[in-house]
């Protein structure tokens, strides 16, 4: 079911994409953070990358993402510590950061539609928090709009209540305007707590997903109302395929499969 829909996603496979740092003093640590954080991703980062893209970007001390050798996206090189470089996930599950900082570069959210596979804590320390950190950005963009549906799984419902910053997370989300559904294993009853919908099971789809969907209403306008989704999978323990999108046709697919079977 989700299997089915994540091939789906990954088949809409982007041009080669490449990711580099400018910097007027040269080389940097976070050059080698950066091929530490997509190591074995279809996305390349390199100097390669940083001289095709240079003669198109006036800044210095950014990133850029070249697709094609034209610059997709750039942001400031501060934009993108403080998003994956130099925090760690325990800024997301603790409220250290606050869900109104949960704005991401757009090097990073430009990454769409390409599927990684990424591990988890202990097996790598700094993978997993690609998803962690697109899974606030969609979370944030839903209370921003307080409109729409978000549906989120957690394998473990009680995941919401035991990680701090979760739990601010969704209460802001359920005080927003927006429908929020919840999935996953029944170890915690979320509906006593706070104004969200449950869904309960075990086995796939509930124990073995992650999923953030935004699906705003049909006639939303405004600049946080774009549809997005994020959808990963574990296929052995703390190892995860993931992707997410802003096409609109796929999040609704998404959306609707949820609905469905979950």
């Amino acid at each position: 079911m989700l299997d089915t829909q994540f091939e789906t996603l990954a088949s809409a496979v982007p041009a080669d994409r490449h990711l580099a740092v400018l910097r007027r003093d040269g080389g940097t640590p976070l050059d080698s953070m950066l091929r530490r954080l997509f190591a074995d991703q279809p996305v390349s980062v390199g100097a390669d990358a940083a001289r095709g893209a240079a003669a198109t970007t006036d800044a210095d001390d950014v990133a850029v993402l070249v697709e094609d050798g034209e610059v997709l996206a750039s942001s400031p090189l501060a934009a993108l510590e403080r998003a994956v470089l130099l925090v760690n996930s325990d800024l997301y599950t603790t409220g250290t950061l606050p869900l109104a900082d949960a704005d991401l570069p757009a090097v990073l959210t430009e990454l769409a539609d390409a599927p990684f596979r990424l591990r988890g804590y202990p097996l790598a320390h700094k993978e997993k928090l690609l998803l962690i950190a697109m899974s606030r950005q969609i979370e944030l963009r839903a209370a921003r709009a307080g409109a729409g549906e978000i549906h989120s799984s957690f394998q473990q419902l009680s995941r919401i209540d035991d990680e701090v910053g979760t739990r601010r997370t969704y209460r802001r989300l359920a005080a927003s305007g927006a429908a929020v559904h919840v999935y996953g294993e029944p170890d915690w009853d979320p509906e006593s707590a706070l104004d969200v919908t449950a869904h309960t099971g075990y086995g796939a789809g509930y124990s073995d997903s992650w999923f953030v969907v935004f699906d705003p209403p049909a006639d939303a306008v405004g600049p946080h109302t774009t549809p997005v989704a994020l959808l990963a999978l574990e296929t052995e323990p703390r190892v995860w395929r993931g992707i997410w999108t802003f096409r609109p046709e796929a999040v609704a697919e998404l959306a609707a499969v949820i609905r469905r079977e979950l």
